[in-house]
């Protein structure tokens, strides 16, 4: 199976597998589209569906890696125009939902899987690294290029916090119900600057010891 398509062609052939593949998972469910379905409404055969996507799964997480791709092209635009940490995350934020909104029908049948932490659609999983390790850059140049001020420790670890805080926000997108995930949008908007005044709070000598202690937490939970 080719990471990256050798020619035009196969591009455009895979980009038509990943794009039937989507549809079907709107029109018919994750759990029912299968790749022999995939492959017949896409026009190619079984077995050209199986060497672009080795399985659903893998279809999965090119959907993961596209939606990255969208991601960081939305937030170009806020880390050029805006320096302040608030504003440059409430943007990435923001920006994700709006990448993700025309998928957000699907979203709860995808989840359904991910959360097993078995399963290769897991964020946590081997095989969602790439686009994990894509949003944590994405965290940090967002975070390197702002006005924040935070101690070297916090600086090389707030990434990854900022990652998890992103899933949170996907999590209760996923399940948000409301018209065009209003509540999502409010929950950013609220979110961000408790989160801005936290970073900037961490830098008190009071909270020092308490903030070392997280950090101490977090990295002890990664070994």
């Amino acid at each position: 199976m080719p990471d990256t398509p050798r020619t035009p062609k196969a591009a455009q052939t895979r980009a038509a597998i990943l794009a039937t593949a989507l549809r079907l998972f709107r029109e018919d469910g994750y759990d029912r589209t299968t790749m022999r379905a995939v492959a017949k409404e896409a026009g190619v055969s079984l077995g050209s569906a199986y060497y672009y996507f080795a399985s659903k799964e893998h279809l999965v997480q090119a959907f993961y890696d596209e939606l990255l791709a969208e991601h960081q092209a939305a937030v170009e635009e806020v880390l050029a125009r805006e320096s302040g940490f608030a504003a440059r995350l409430q943007g990435s934020l923001e920006a994700w939902l709006a990448v993700a909104a025309p998928h957000h029908a699907f979203a709860a049948q995808f989840f359904r899987n991910a959360a097993d932490p078995a399963s290769p659609l897991s964020p946590f999983s081997a095989e969602s690294a790439p686009a994990r390790d894509g949003s944590i850059a994405l965290m940090r140049r967002l975070l390197d290029g702002s006005d924040a001020k935070v101690s070297r420790a916090l600086q090389a670890q707030l990434p990854d916090l900022l990652w998890l805080l992103q899933m949170g926000v996907v999590l209760f997108w996923v399940y948000d119900a409301s018209d065009d995930q209003r509540r999502t949008r409010t929950l950013v908007r609220g979110l961000v600057p408790l989160v801005d005044r936290l970073v900037r709070m961490s830098r008190l000598p009071v909270l020092r010891g308490v903030v070392d202690d997280v950090l101490a937490l977090v990295t002890s939970l990664r070994t």
